[in-house]
């Protein structure tokens, strides 16, 4: 028979945060090559100046420090923080599911796991097993 090993919270989330992280980076990726944002940005309708770019940056560093802080923190305060976390980045999600004329298919895919991964972050965080004495 196969074991099956019962897996840390902790390394749970931190996987998952992850995984998340890798859907951030190739939907913007993949999105980065598309003629028509390449036209928005060089026509100056999208701009990509400092202020934007220093935003994207810091939405990007909570995600990247959650994967270090999901096996660092103690469980309490750790639950908590994952849950807070994941519910701000579903607020994060959704405009950006709302985004009228945004349907191509790799985005809508990557937009659909982004809410997968984020749902399982604050589920697992919410679902984390007291100790027991």
């Amino acid at each position: 028979m196969w074991e099956d090993v019962k897996m840390n919270v902790k390394i749970k989330l931190s996987a998952l945060w992850v995984a998340l992280m890798f859907f951030y980076l190739y939907n913007d990726v993949f999105g980065s090559f598309r003629q028509d944002q390449v036209e928005k940005v060089l026509s100056g309708e999208m701009a990509l100046n400092q202020v934007f770019l220093f935003g994207a940056a810091i939405l990007m560093a909570i995600p990247i420090f959650m994967i270090f802080l999901s096996l660092a923190l103690p469980a309490k305060v750790n639950r908590w923080v994952n849950i807070i976390a994941g519910i701000v980045y579903a607020g994060v999600l959704v405009p950006a599911l709302l985004v009228p004329g945004e349907t191509w298919a790799y985005y809508v895919f990557y937009e659909i796991l982004e809410v997968v991964f984020i749902a399982l972050i604050v589920w697992h965080a919410w679902k984390w097993p007291k100790q027991e004495g």
